[in-house]
């Protein structure tokens, strides 16, 4: 392949038969992922903190992706809050009920301590955890895992409020029609809080890496590293800032329309297109292979 860019052989098919009226789209659940960052070496700029996924996962196995998973429908239950109100954030995220928006920005915050053991909250609105190492952390991350334990009682367990002002909505990209799974995604940026660090503690990632965007897309540019369109479109989004800080500050003008991929017929060949992001356009011949 010219690149990393995951490209799983079934879709040609897939894409047919959903132009054929043969498939059904599924309703895409909501979900979050985080780009964590952390400042680097003076001039280098900030470094992100990635995932790979395990070879034998079903979906997008082998692909380099953030920590983030699906909606917990308990992310809805009254939650200490601290930051932007419920209503900012469902007008900032494009939902029409405050209580989605909060459920979107607690799977944030849940699935990146799921995930990368890092916590976005603090006994106070203006505090944040310093450490979430040791045996009675990871007693209750497995029991959230688990789904044991809502994000909610974690907190209250805890004495800790959700920190909404530390993240900051980057993108939004919803998984083409005709993928069997598929997920409402929003991306936020979210800078590594002081004291806490990230590890491998997800089920789902064989390897995790600290890379500055800029050596992430051009591994992906070599055919390297491979990621899904999200993910390096979000990558080279991050290669203009000098801090960690600066990307953060950012957040508040990107722009949240949904990337939705379109599949069209234009003589003997599928077209497989991302709006606005012409480099991971397709073409796909009669005969099958993407080019």
């Amino acid at each position: 392949m010219a690149n990393g860019q995951w490209y799983p052989p079934e879709w040609p098919d897939r894409i047919r038969a959903l132009a054929a009226g043969e498939l059904v789209p599924a309703a895409p659940r909501r979900a979050a992922t985080v780009l964590l960052l952390r400042d680097g070496a003076e001039g280098q700029g900030p470094s992100v903190h990635m995932l790979r996924r395990r070879t034998s996962m079903a979906f997008a196995g082998g692909a380099y992706a953030y920590p983030g998973g699906g909606v917990d429908p308990r992310d809805e239950h009254p939650v200490r809050w601290a930051g932007p109100s419920r209503e900012t954030w469902a007008e900032r995220l494009g939902l029409p009920d405050p209580a989605q928006a909060q459920a979107v920005v607690c799977a944030a915050v849940r699935e990146t301590y799921e995930e990368a053991g890092v916590l976005l909250a603090g006994p106070t609105a203006d505090s944040v955890v310093g450490d979430t190492t040791g045996d009675d952390w990871e007693k209750d991350r497995a029991a959230l895992v688990a789904r044991e334990l809502s994000f909610s009682d974690f907190l209250d367990r805890r004495g800790l409020v959700l920190r909404s002002d530390l993240l900051g909505a980057w993108a939004r990209w919803i998984t083409p029609e005709f993928e069997p799974r598929r997920y409402d995604t929003w991306f936020f940026v979210a800078v590594l809080p002081a004291g806490q660090r990230t590890r491998n503690a997800s089920t789902e990632a064989d390897r995790t890496v600290w890379i500055r965007p800029a050596d992430a897309a051009a591994g992906y540019d070599r055919g390297e590293l491979t990621m899904m369109p999200p993910t390096i479109s979000t990558l080279r989004g991050l290669e203009r800032f000098g801090t960690a800080a600066e990307a953060l500050a950012a957040a508040e003008d990107q722009d949240l329309a949904p990337v939705l991929a379109q599949a069209r017929l234009e003589g003997d060949e599928l077209i497989l297109s991302w709006p606005g992001h012409d480099e991971f356009t397709k073409h796909i011949p009669s005969g099958g292979g993407a080019r």
